[in-house]
Parts: C-alpha cells; structure tokens; sequence
C-alpha cells in the first residue's frame, strides 16, 4: 500500500483535532516554521519526536509511522445538505435522470457497462454481482438507524409535499416503507474494477460520480460510456432518490484503499425548518479544510459499519459497491424480486453476451449474476449468467472469432463465416482539410440461427468492450435464406489494435447518443467529423453487402438443387398490390403477446418501414381477430415506445433513416368486447394525420 506523506497526513490530524500549527508547536518546544516546514513537506521530524507527536495527536506511534488511518477520535457521520441558490433558481430533480428510460434493464445496463470500462486486471473478467435485499422488522429498523433516518426524514417529507415528478415518486416511496414496513435494497458490485479513485473535489472517479454531473472521466479510450449519464440511472431506481458507496481503491488516497464510504441523495428544491435546500445531500465525515467547512466528504469505514450499511464487500479486490435504497422498476414491468430477478438477468445477457463469451485462450471480459435475499436469507439460487444458455449461435459465432475456427464460405451448420467490412473514417475537423481518413475493417460473423432462437436474421453490433450496441434487419436479402444470426464487430471489439482500429472506434463512439444504442447522427458527430452521417449510411450498406457474400451463396446453391419443374412450384410470388405495399408503406413484421392478469392484451409490436425522406408518423390500431363479422376496434390503455421510435398523443414517431422500430402497448380493458381470452388479437397501423401548429 503507497503510504500518504507525513505532512499532508499530519495536516490533515491537526484541522480534525481544531489545532493550529503555532499550538502544536508550542506543545513540542518547537518553532511553529518547524512544524510548517513538516506540512509542507520540507522537512521530516526526527525520530525521537515521534512519540510525542503520537501522544499530542491521541494515537499510537505506529499509527504516526504507518499513517494508515486518521489519529484521534473519529468524526462524527453526518447528513449535509446543500443550500439553495441565493439567485432564487430552483432545481425539482436532477435533469441528468431523466436522460433513459427509468427501467431496471436500462439500470443494469448502465451500471455494468461502467464497471467493464474501468476494468483492472485484463487477464481477469470484471466480476458483477447484483443483490436484490428486502428489509423488514429489525433488519429494516438497525438499517435506518446507521443510515440515520431521522435526520433526512423531514427532508422527505418536504420534498413529498412539493408536486413535480420526483416529489410524487418520493411520496410513494415513503408510502411504501411507512406502511408496508419494508425497504428493498438493489446492491451492485464490481471487482476487478479501479474503484473511485482520486480526491474528494478534485479530477477524478470518485468526485465524477458522487460530485459531478456530465463528467465521464474515462481512463481510456476504449470505454463503451462517454456521457457522464449513465450514473444517474443508480439514483433515478431508487424512490427514495438515495444511494450509499463503498470502494475498495485500486490506488491508495489518504495512504488507503479499502472501504471509502459515501452517501449522495438527490431530491427535488424544498424548504426545511424554514430553510431551503437546493437538493442533492451526502451523507459522510465533516470537511477540516477550511474551504469546504461544513461539508460533508467520504470517510474510512470500519467493518462494522459497512455491515451495518449491507455495504461489505467479499476480499479485498479493488472495485465498488452501489446500493440503491428503496429500489424499483419505474416502468411498472416487475414488481416481485423474482421478476425483478428475471429482468437484471434477461438484461445482462442481451446487452453483454458478447463480454461473457470466452474462447480458449481469450478470458471473458465479464462475469455476472443476480441473488435474492431477505433479511440476510437467500430466497431464491444465484443466477449466473451463461451466454450459452441465452445467446447459444451469437456466442458460438462469437468463440469461433475468438478461437481462430471462422471460414469463409457456410457449407455445414455449426460453421462461422467472418468477413470483413470497411468503414471509412474522415480525418476530424481538428486535423485540417488536407488530413487524410482511415478506413477501419470491422468483422462480420455469420452462422446459422439456433433453434432456440426467437430472435434471429439481424445483425448485432458492438464496439469497444463488446457490449451490444444495436441490433439492425439487413436489406435486400432476397426471398429464401435461411435463419442466421450475425454479428458485427467493430473498433476494439475486433481484438485488433492499429491506427484505423482507434479511429473506428473513436468514430462510432461519437455517433451514439448518450443511451448508446444506436450508430445514428449526432451533434458530436457531425462537430468532430465532416461528411460523417454518408460514411455512416455506406458503412451499413456495407455491411449488409459482406452478409449477401455469406447468405446469398446459401441460397444460390439451395435454389440450384433438384428439377427446374419442383423450383418453379416452390417459388413465392407475392400479389402486386401486396409487393406495391410492403415497398412503400409501413408494415407490421412481428407482433407478440399474452392476456396479463388484468384481463388486458400486453403486445410487443416490431415495425418494418421502406425508405422516405421524411419523417413518419403512425396511429397503431389493435383490434379483436374474430372468426366472422368485423373486428372490434381496442383502444390502448398504454403505449411505450422501445426502438427506434418516440410515443407522442397515441401517435408513433419514427424518424425517415430507421427501418425497423418497436414499441409495446397495453389494451384497455373497459374497451373489450369480450375477455381478453376468448379472441386473439391482430394490430394495424394507420397514417396520423398531420398535425397543424
């Protein structure tokens, strides 16, 4: 462990114990410039002074020579609270929350994408461990005790009175745990990460997350996050708007590394005792330094007060643990830890089967699995995720890569066919006009689709640490190929590491917006590069090119087999006025659902648009699929947009450059003619009309 320098160690005992400079010296016979001369690291005290140094501080002379810990009595753990702005301006919840959907997919997302980004050892995966923890009778009393409850409580309920968004979402959050008389807790923790490292104010990860808004403060540039955002998304699954941090540092602050603590609270503008607060507070050590007086920073935690907190980690491997206090889905999707459970898993393997997979030289990049406990009892096995079991062909495709095993034509089922896919990158805008581009050779891996597959036929696109960015339906395939699933790797995800791979990665990076799921234009984008949404649209296209290298041969030599007279009986002539329609309007690819226990229809509807130049605008229509008669018209009780579109007024908004976009919806009960159960259900959409300003 790096020892932190005496004088910085000894000035920091003296502001903690209120003691001057010229005092201290005073006690010790010394000249206050002596004792200057020690803090400002010109000079060391001699040995012999150590045990009165030891004495005057209230500590042992190996806590002096170590420096390992503050001497002296510890201070006391409070909540500080930030007060409001003095020009009157008033913040009603922290903007940055709003930035994602508020749902425990996105959530997980997020958070492991942060932590692969600040992957440690690269011979070792990333180990992730969500912890959903329900609270109840003592259990929840000890917790609220040691997170001192009765302090903030006023605060809540100031902020539950106030009206706006956060403030209703707080007041049920109180509902909930005053008369349900339990609390779930969702912990999220990493090792094999760096921890927040650096100091309390200044440049670095700890004052970036727990401190700072839009500060991404990434160690490389090979991080899949590049926002700041995506930290947000730990307060927004909270109700209470809380969560408390301890980290075990990959570097030593303060001449330590293990269990720096800290609570951040984000609620909405509020007046308390007839004093207004602006809204964030932190739970932590009063400040010495005189220039953050009164504020409250991280403190060095004992054993037990992590404990107490349920923030104890296992070992001492470097990495962080978030707890989300009061933590729920806000979509309204799960509700029980099992489903809760379900959804973190489901997640986790949409979004990092790729990080999972491992070859046989290759380490994964990533390990994770979701528990459920109950006052410190498991309730339900810990699920590791397996990309194996959920992703079987992607990840096959994927180890293939890994492994050196992909060929160049499919001509057997368990085959991998890679080819490559040129993306040309632009010089930046920083370089000058001279500057020349790169072009960057992503991979393409094709093999057949599993049969497990519900999903399939598209292409998987990722970068960096191979967290899935998007997933996009290739055109002009042409009528006849099989089911396959393909995956695009691109920038660091490729293994590689040149020129070209550095600047496809740094492009592709630019063209994602803060939620990182999709290659689309952007402000950083089109301000970094020129000409760049061109390059964007020739890089798909050329990617849906090297996929008719891999699919179409499959095809040809299918079609090439048996008598000409049995291949005109199996060719699939579409009607003209069906082919004039899939051509030029929008169509209904996919729709999937089940009747929930409401009674009501819950669907999941893909979409499939030709190109336009502008924008398109949709009413969806679900009606009842009866054997005889006209179909009864549904209204919705819910729509929700999920890719590639926007929900306005029971409209869909989807912007000309998607071809796909999906949304979900509910029916309204109260508009069945019938149960739900008695008739299946077919959804339409229809052209809305243009809306006049």
């Amino acid at each position: 462990m790096e020892e932190e320098h005496f004088g910085v160690w000894l000035g920091r005992q003296l502001r903690r114990a209120g003691m001057s400079q010229a005092d201290f010296a005073e006690q010790l016979g010394l000249t206050r410039a002596a004792v200057s001369a020690w803090v400002t690291g010109r000079a060391h005290p001699r040995p012999d002074l150590m045990p009165r140094i030891a004495e005057l501080l209230s500590t042992d002379v190996a806590t002096v020579v170590t420096r390992d810990t503050d001497a002296g009595t510890t201070r006391p753990v409070r909540w500080h609270h930030r007060r409001a702005h003095q020009d009157g301006g008033r913040e009603y919840g922290n903007a940055a929350a709003f930035a994602f959907d508020a749902n425990l997919a996105v959530l997980a997302r997020e958070a492991t994408q942060n932590s692969l980004d600040e992957r440690l050892d690269a011979t070792r995966p990333v180990r992730i461990r969500f912890t959903l923890h329900e609270l109840t009778g003592e259990h929840l009393h000890s917790f609220l005790r040691a997170l001192r409850w009765d302090d903030i409580e006023p605060h809540y309920d100031a902020a539950a009175q106030s009206g706006q968004k956060v403030g209703r979402m707080v007041a049920e959050g109180l509902r909930g745990l005053r008369e349900e008389s339990s609390l779930l807790l969702l912990r999220i923790d990493d090792y094999n990460a760096s921890g927040l490292t650096g100091p309390e104010y200044g440049d670095g990860r700890f004052a970036a997350v727990v401190r700072r808004q839009l500060d991404s403060y990434k160690s490389s540039d090979r991080a899949g996050g590049s926002y700041g955002l995506g930290k947000a998304t730990l307060w927004a699954a909270s109700r209470l708007g809380l969560v408390l941090i301890n980290s075990t540092l990959s570097t030593a602050h303060e001449g330590r590394t293990a269990r720096r603590v800290v609570g951040r609270l984000d609620l909405p503008w509020r007046t308390v005792d007839d004093t207004a607060y602006a809204g964030p507070a932190w739970l932590g050590e009063p400040d010495s330094e005189k220039e953050h007086e009164g504020v409250s920073r991280s403190w060095w935690a004992d054993e037990r007060t992590v404990a107490d907190l349920y923030l104890d980690r296992d070992g001492d491997d470097p990495g962080t643990s978030f707890l989300i206090v009061g933590a729920h889905d806000a979509a309204g999707n799960c509700t029980t830890p099992q489903e809760m459970q379900n959804a973190l898993v489901n997640a986790l393997a949409e979004n990092f089967w790729a990080a999972m997979t491992v070859g046989r030289s290759t380490p994964a990049l990533l390990e994770a699995s979701v528990r459920v406990l109950h006052n410190g009892e498991a309730v339900l096995p810990e699920r590791r995720v397996d990309p194996r079991e959920h992703r079987p062909a992607l990840a096959h495709a994927l180890r293939a890569y890994l492994d050196g095993e992909t060929v160049e034509e499919l001509t057997a089922a368990d085959q991998v066919a890679a080819v490559r896919v040129p993306l040309e990158v632009p010089a930046p805008r920083s370089e000058g006009r001279r500057a020349k581009g790169l072009t960057h050779e992503a991979v393409l891996l094709v093999t057949p689709a599993d049969d497990s597959d519900e999903e399939h036929s598209r292409i998987v696109c990722m970068r960096g640490t191979r967290m899935t960015v998007t997933s996009r339906r290739p055109r002009n395939l042409g009528l006849g190929a099989d089911p396959f699933q393909a995956v695009l790797l691109a920038g660091y995800a490729t293994g590689e590491d040149d020129a070209a791979v550095h600047a496809g990665e740094a492009f592709l990076r630019a063209a994602e917006p803060p939620e990182h799921d999709r290659w689309g234009t952007t402000e950083d984008l089109t301000a970094t590069y020129a000409n760049a949404p061109k390059r964007l649209t020739d890089f798909n296209a050329a990617m849906d090119t090297a996929l008719r290298l891999i699919v179409g041969r499959r095809v040809d030599r299918q079609e090439s087999a048996g008598p000409e007279v049995l291949r005109n009986l199996l060719r699939l002539d579409l009607p003209a006025a069906a082919a004039r329609r899939v051509e030029g309007h929008p169509v209904v690819e996919r729709t999937r659902g089940s009747v929930d226990a409401s009674g009501a229809w819950a669907l999941d509807v893909v979409l499939k648009f030709p190109p336009r130049a502008d924008p398109w605008q949709l009413t969806p229509v679900v009606k009842f699929d009866v054997r005889s008669g006209g179909r009864p018209s549904l209204k919705w009780a819910e729509l929700s947009a999920v890719e590639n579109c926007r929900i306005d007024e029971g409209r869909i908004l989807v912007d000309p450059e998607a071809r796909t976009a999906r949304f979900t919806g509910t029916t309204a009960v109260g508009s069945h003619p019938v149960a739900a159960a008695l008739a299946g259900v077919i959804v339409e959409v229809q052209q809305a009309r243009e809306v006049t300003q």
